[in-house]
């Protein structure tokens, strides 16, 4: 929803203490580890190297120099920086500079380490970075720490891990106008990604926020860039270009004004657009955010390296299932009213639910302001939001719901009764970060302020009342990125980054374990850990521009899904609905048959999420379209939680204009392989299922057409796909030679429980074999439940068989029957001293 509502609203280095036993003979081990690190011996200083990555730093002016160990080659020179009390200081302005070396372990495992203190000018903080050495796989990680040595408070701007200059800049073994680079955004959609021939900068200037990747296509060799944290600042990373070369490269942890004023402070005035200057008393220091620098010949591996890393360091939540089903935005923008929701839950329930679709999504409209999430808008709901949302439950469904969590409009009861509770300027007046309607400045937009006591018991009353009182199971958090500002916090020195984090885990805490929040709309990496899925594409709609412009982020994040949050890629839509009003992607011409599938299609290869995107009586009323909807191998692909490799994200051919092959490696026997055609001609490509897609087999592939429902040929080695314009293929390539066969489960079920105690059952497949896509328990007492865990309470004693099915990826289910005591009975008498109260929160006697 989120573009959409853009034009319609157009609107350090957190190490892990080295344990106490970790001893010399522990550090000699690591030494040994890395006894490839040494002195450069063609460079001074101090040097540490890895297969496919190096590091000297020069001990004269205390800068470094990232370099090829194969070749020798400089990659790049760099300094550190500081802007305190808005001046630039770098490291090489400072007249001392010492260096140690070091070898331990940390939290991403063993590493080698150089740090280098520069120090010396009068009256200005020392500043100190460390570089750790990390191998197999390889790369860097840089962080950055000022101290202030001096007798006065100062006032930190930014922190910039990496400033490079020089000719070559950015060194890949070949020139600048060889480059693409791939950016990545603010959030999912501010902007939305798009990959970039270097050359190609009007603006002169390619900025991402937290990763950037330049690629040579002549070489084919890559630099990485990429945050490892977001716990106070935002990271900044911005490749300057000049005629057609790169011209300056610099990494900055700051504040999030720089995007912030392209995005909700774009109309707001000077005083609201405050830059975050962060106080540091005499004594005390201050890190930058830590960065990741790698470098080498498969920049694939590179991002699937750092998106392992986030989730070694993050630990996200893990989902046990990807969530299907329907939701309101596109099928009715702000038109969604109580009779059509109904209409839709029961069209969903009697015709899909069994398939697996059961998420029901009732998005923007349904309220009556921003910020007043539990007052139904009257004239949509006249019946209320609570009894619509349990009829919803009755059907089998499971209801969710959109709110904006930070932002209130001017109409709601926070903004009319509590400014205080709003993030303020200097002048103490609430900050305005545009309208709901930005082109025609309609409904004010002002920032709630997490970190207010006031504000937090808002939060926890409205998703309280949510969750507890309407039913609600998915919440969608909304617009987290334009209520991303610095300013004047109830906690002094507060950051952005900070305080979205503070109100998230205020709305963890109050809707429990069990609701699923879904990420749309905030910086990517900050929510990791508290959300379930998130957005990774820019918002989708009844029209093939929506599918194409959503494309390059699901792809380019593709290493996101499962190490940050489950992937959400937006709906899909496939029904011939247009709604000519919304002029971004409402559509004024139905989608052909061709182009539906390239929208279910690109939500497949994201391996999240899978939600329909239309009137669901419409689409029932074209069999061909159901059927997309019904397509087991695209359903299966979704379930699976796992997002299709982009073979061809950086070195996709010219006349492609985007990436197009996307290959899904299900399991050893089997693959999906997924090509699109984005222009407006009709493209051909010839795939070696060997040398191109990397499938092993070569000689006993079955290939079938997904779509059509039918057998391409057997005994293939390679694959001709001649596509129309704005249309795409689904292959599913099956290894003849591997014979099918059902998943391999560990089962693990009590040896006996008590009678009304809460028995745990799980179960755990084998991650080598045969995928699993759904568990169905049976618990032998006449009741079942799906999951991989569940719970379950008997009634009475007995001996009762607990059966576990579990549908495999081939076709063979696993089926498993456990016995099972159960002992002992209810308690039937009254015991006033077995009493005790449950405290259900603030209020509770």
């Amino acid at each position: 929803m989120r573009n959409h509502k853009k034009h319609i609203a157009d609107l350090f280095f957190s190490l892990s203490e080295l344990c106490s036993w970790w001893a010399a003979a522990s550090l000699l081990a690591i030494s040994l580890a890395f006894s490839h690190a040494s002195w450069a011996q063609n460079q001074p200083g101090a040097s540490l190297r890895a297969k496919t990555i190096g590091v000297t730093v020069n001990p004269g002016d205390g800068s470094y120099t990232i370099f090829d160990p194969a070749s020798s080659r400089s990659i790049l020179h760099a300094t550190v920086a500081v802007e305190t009390d808005h001046h630039s200081i770098k490291s090489t302005d400072y007249p001392k500079h010492s260096i140690q070396s070091g070898t331990a372990t940390d939290d991403l495992g063993s590493r080698a380490s150089l740090t280098v203190t520069n120090r010396g000018l009068p009256n200005q903080p020392d500043l100190t970075y460390s570089v750790y050495l990390h191998s197999s796989p390889d790369f860097l990680t840089i962080t950055a720490t000022v101290r202030n040595s001096g007798a006065r408070p100062i006032l930190v701007q930014a922190i910039r891990n990496l400033e490079a200059e020089g000719s070559p800049v950015v060194d890949l073994g070949a020139s600048d106008a060889s480059d693409r680079v791939l950016s990545d955004s603010f959030s999912e959609d501010r902007p939305g990604i798009v990959i970039h021939d270097l050359p190609e900068t009007p603006s002169g200037l390619h900025r991402a926020v937290g990763s950037q990747l330049i690629y040579n296509r002549e070489t084919k060799r890559s630099l990485f860039v990429g945050a490892l944290s977001s716990d106070k600042f935002l990271t900044v990373l911005r490749l300057r270009i000049e005629r057609g070369q790169i011209s300056k490269y610099e990494v900055d942890s700051t504040g999030t004004t720089e995007l912030a004023i392209e995005n909700s402070l774009e109309h707001s005035g000077p005083q609201d657009r405050i830059e975050l200057s962060l106080p540091v008393r005499p004594g005390a220091e201050i890190g930058s955010e830590r960065l990741l620098i790698s470098s080498g010949a498969d920049y694939l591996d590179q991002m699937k390296t750092y998106g392992g890393l986030i989730r070694r360091l993050h630990h996200p939540r893990e989902i046990a299932a990807s969530p299907a089903g329907w939701w309101s935005w596109t099928a009715y923008y702000f038109g969604l009213n109580q009779g059509t929701a109904l209409t839709n839950a029961m069209w969903l329930a009697q015709n899909l639910k069994e398939l697996g679709y059961r998420f029901f999504h009732i998005d923007e409209g349904y309220q009556y302001a921003r910020g007043e999430y539990t007052t139904p808008d009257a004239t949509l709901f006249p019946g209320g939001m609570r009894v619509l949302e349990h009829q919803i439950s009755a059907l089998g469904l499971t209801p969710g719901i959109w709110t904006a969590p930070f932002e209130v409009s001017e109409r709601s009861w926070v903004y009319q009764n509590h400014k205080d509770w709003l993030v303020h300027n200097a002048s103490a007046q609430p900050i305005h970060a545009g309208w709901v309607l930005q082109g025609r400045k309609v409904d004010p937009l002002y920032i709630l302020d997490s970190t207010n006591p006031g504000a937090q018991k808002y939060l926890r009353q409205t998703y309280s009342t949510l969750t507890k009182d309407w039913g609600i199971r998915y919440i969608k958090l909304d617009f987290m990125d334009d209520a991303a500002i610095e300013g004047f916090y109830y906690k002094p020195h507060t950051t952005a980054l900070e305080a979205q984090r503070i109100g998230l885990k205020v709305i963890r805490e109050a809707v429990g374990e069990k609701v699923l929040l879904d990420k749309d709309g905030s910086p990517m990496l900050n929510p990791v850990g508290l959300v379930d899925t998130g957005r990774i594409s820019v918002d989708t709609g009844h029209t093939f521009a929506a599918s194409r412009e959503a494309a390059p982020g699901v792809a380019a994040r593709f290493f996101m899904n499962g190490n940050y949050y489950l992937a959400d890629p937006d709906a899909f839509t496939v029904a011939r609905q247009t709604i000519p009003e919304q002029t971004w992607h409402g559509g004024k011409k139905p989608l052909t048959l061709d182009e539906a599938r390239v929208s279910i299609a690109l939500a497949a290869i994201a391996g999240g999420m899978y939600e329909i995107g239309d009137d669901l009586s419409m689409l029932g009323a074209d069999p061909n379209r159901v059927a997309l909807v019904k397509n087991p191998d695209l359903m299966n692909m979704a379930r699976l939680k796992r997002s299709s490799l982009p073979l061809d994200l950086m070195n996709y051919i010219p006349s492609d204009e985007m990436p197009s092959i996307f290959l899904l490696r299900e399991s050893k026997r089997q693959a999906m392989l997924t090509v699109f055609n984005w222009t407006e001609k009709p493209t051909e490509h010839k795939l070696d299922l060997a040398k191109d897609v990397a499938l092993e087999g070569s000689g006993h592939q079955q290939v079938f057409d997904v779509f059509e429902g039918k057998l391409v040929g057997e005994n293939l080695d390679s694959i001709a796909v001649s596509l129309p314009p704005h249309s795409a293929k689904v292959f599913k390539i099956i290894d003849a030679s591997i014979p099918a066969a059902a998943p391999a489960v560990t089962v693990n079920v009590p040896d006996h429980v008590e009678v009304s105690k809460t028995g745990e059952f799980s179960a755990q497949s084998d991650p080598d074999g045969t995928p699993a896509l759904r568990y169905v328990w049976r618990f032998g007492d006449g009741t079942g439940e799906e999951g991989v865990r569940v719970e379950h309470s008997y009634t009475g004693a007995g001996d009762f068989s607990v059966t576990l099915q579990v549908e495999g990826l081939d076709g063979i289910a696993f089926e498993k029957v456990i016995p099972l005591a159960v002992t002992g009975k209810t308690n039937t008498r009254f015991d006033p001293a077995s009493k005790q109260r449950l405290n259900t929160g603030p209020g509770a006697p």
